[in-house]
């Protein structure tokens, strides 16, 4: 009696993972035991990518926001602290997306960060 390998089963499974591997370069795309490995690869950087790229976003608001701030004659630290300082509770995607679609409002809020900056630094004196 022959022994059962649940050929079915398995070719079902090399042919998805060849699948994904379609367009690598070479051996990744043909053979099963390379595409596998490349496959495997590639999620995994795909996986970091996704967490990486919340980073990468957080940095480009901080990069629009200090853009911004220095040209409303302001740093982009000083900024920060003075809307800590009036309880302005915007994240960095919100300002930076008003800094871009509205100077009117973002130049208001620079003027409540510095009023809040000039009441913080009375208030620290006295």
């Amino acid at each position: 009696m022959a022994r059962a390998t649940n050929s079915a089963a398995s070719r079902k499974r090399h042919k998805k993972t060849l699948k994904y591997a379609k367009g690598y370069f070479g051996n990744k795309s043909k053979l099963f035991r390379y595409a596998k490995e490349a496959v495997q690869h590639a999620w995994q950087y795909a996986y970091i990518a996704r967490r990486k790229k919340k980073g990468d976003r957080r940095g480009l608001w901080i990069v629009r926001l200090n853009a911004a701030c220095r040209a409303a004659g302001i740093s982009y630290s000083r900024f920060m602290e003075g809307l800590k300082a009036a309880n302005v509770g915007l994240d960095r995607k919100i300002l930076s997306d008003i800094a871009i679609r509205d100077e009117v409002a973002f130049n208001a809020l620079v003027k409540q960060a510095q009023d809040a900056l000039k009441t913080k630094a009375a208030t620290a004196k006295a």
